[in-house]
């Protein structure tokens, strides 16, 4: 090879890669780290040209850093509807969430996912009480946790399932901001994972924080409140059946609390 074809070659290489970890470094999750602004770059370019995700209520989304630790904890929840929501709630907000998730769901060939995403993993059948203990640590932090109350995809969708007393409880203890968003449009496929690899046109539309501590707001009270204002909001019909934790087919996920975290610290 020509000794100046390759000198340029090198050096545009160089330029391409140089830029490259400028655009990761640029979106600013976990202090510029490379890895993760990649991930967050990839996660909405996937968003935006395969779900053609559409995002409303931007205005409702709270001023926080790239990392989600704020002045106050914050709980983002949502309605569930197919297992890409997490990924699609987070390439619509400017900071990270760390999802809380069943432990049945924890696939071992997806597991430096888990790690790279600091999912926290709720065992139900063991009650749960290690994971909600290290979401009321992170919440602690003044830092940004992602749940959805109704414990389970939405089966048959568009029918909002009973919200898990558990998220009231962690709001009250915690004195958490909360983000409402309504998830639509989503790839209706089982089992959940399936959604993944499904295009869809989907929706994400925040709506106004809630302050329930200003409130004096208390667990079974904020449950039910929540609730109501998604059924206000969609104006979808009720399924007063909750999630099955029995159910067989994996497209019934379960994530978010469903008991009442443990009082005896942290």
């Amino acid at each position: 090879m020509d000794p100046g074809l390759l000198a340029w070659s090198v050096l545009t290489a160089w330029a391409l890669l140089s830029a490259a970890v400028a655009w990761c470094r640029s979106a600013g999750f976990r202090d510029g780290d490379i890895w993760a602004g990649a991930a967050i770059r990839v996660a909405r370019l996937y968003s935006r040209l395969f779900h053609r995700l559409r995002i409303e209520g931007r205005e409702h989304v709270p001023v926080r850093p790239s990392d989600g630790v704020g002045e106050r904890p914050l709980i983002v929840i949502a309605n569930h509807t197919a297992g890409v929501d997490p990924v699609l709630i987070q390439a619509a907000l400017p900071f990270e969430i760390r999802w809380m998730m069943a432990e049945d769901m924890r696939l071992p060939a997806l597991q430096w996912l888990w790690d790279f995403g600091r999912i926290i993993f709720v065992d139900r059948g063991r009650g749960g009480s290690a994971g909600l203990r290290e979401a009321l640590r992170h919440l602690k932090t003044n830092a940004t946790l992602g749940i959805f109350p109704e414990g389970g995809i939405e089966r048959p969708p568009r029918r909002i399932m009973p919200f898990r007393e558990g998220i009231g409880v962690m709001i009250e203890r915690t004195d958490a901001l909360v983000l409402p968003l309504i998830i639509d449009g989503t790839p209706q496929v089982d089992p959940a994972w399936a959604s993944l690899w499904r295009p869809s046109r989907a929706r994400v539309r925040f709506l106004p924080v809630i302050d329930f501590a200003a409130q004096g707001a208390q667990a079974q009270a904020i449950a039910a409140e929540l609730r109501e204002l998604y059924l206000r909001q969609t104006g979808w019909p009720a399924n007063d059946q909750p999630a099955d934790p029995d159910a067989p087919d994996r497209g019934s996920v379960r994530n978010g609390p469903d008991a009442a975290p443990p009082r005896d610290g942290t």
